[in-house]
């Protein structure tokens, strides 16, 4: 599916950066990838309660909305890596202040 979800280009721009992050995975990755490329067995790792199937899935549309590069080595087994595209970067540090109001709104929720 990638970016193709979004062919209106009267969609509101906050819509369209949502459809890209949907799920509740997507985030997560974005986080872990900013530390530098990783093999999918040390992200499945870090995030307990992600299958393979799910991660594959959120992976491979992260890889066709252009937020991850996917390089296989050609040895056996095959070693897949995965790593942050300049524009999935973009997007993870442009989600950074938005986490930070998330956690203020949590807070202040807490406190009422």
């Amino acid at each position: 599916m990638g970016c193709a979800r979004v062919l209106d280009m009267n969609t509101c721009g906050v819509t369209a950066a949502i459809t890209v992050i949907d799920g509740k995975w997507k985030t997560s990755l974005l986080w872990l990838l900013e530390a530098g490329p990783q093999r999918p067995g040390e992200l499945r790792r870090q995030l307990p309660g992600l299958s393979e199937k799910v991660l594959t899935q959120a992976l491979r549309s992260m890889e066709a909305d252009g937020l991850v590069h996917r390089e296989v080595h050609d040895v056996l087994p095959l070693k897949t890596v995965y790593s942050l595209t300049a524009f999935g970067r973009e997007l993870s540090e442009l989600l950074a202040p938005l986490s930070d109001w998330g956690h203020r709104h949590m807070e202040k929720q807490a406190a009422s």
